[in-house]
Formats: structure tokens, C-alpha cells, sequence
């Protein structure tokens, strides 16, 4: 797995994060409207869950690609 996190380029991971942290643009990113469910605790249903970590799933894949090129 850390060679195929090596091997995906920063401005690929930067604009994949970007997009699905801001997506949809209106009226409210779906990420900002889910971590509100899960504050409030209605955070239940499979499919909310899944949107949540669909579109984290970038983000947390350049996470771990910057916290493995500092400990290199």
C-alpha cells in the first residue's frame, strides 16, 4: 500500500481533495453538512456514512502521503 501512496503525485491528491471537500458547491458541501449530522448524532444511515468517507478519502490519503515523506 505505501508504494501505491508513493507513487500518486501531490497535485493530483491536492486537487481530488479540494474538489470532493468543496463538492457540491451549493447550498452546502456534502463533508460540512455530514460532520453536522455526526456532531448532532443523526450520522446513521450506511449511505450518509459512506458519502462521509468518500469524500475524506482524498484528504486523508495526502495526510498520509505528507506524514510519509517527513518520517523518510
Amino acid at each position: 500500500m505505501l508504494r501505491f501512496l508513493d507513487s500518486i503525485p501531490y497535485p493530483m491528491l491536492i486537487i481530488a481533495a479540494l474538489f470532493l471537500l468543496l463538492a457540491p458547491f451549493r447550498p452546502m458541501p456534502h463533508v460540512l453538512e455530514k460532520l453536522t449530522m455526526l456532531k448532532e448524532g443523526i450520522l446513521r444511515k450506511p449511505i450518509d456514512i459512506f458519502d462521509l468517507c468518500f469524500h475524506l478519502l482524498p484528504t486523508i490519503l495526502l495526510v498520509l502521503k505528507v506524514i510519509r515523506d517527513k518520517t523518510k
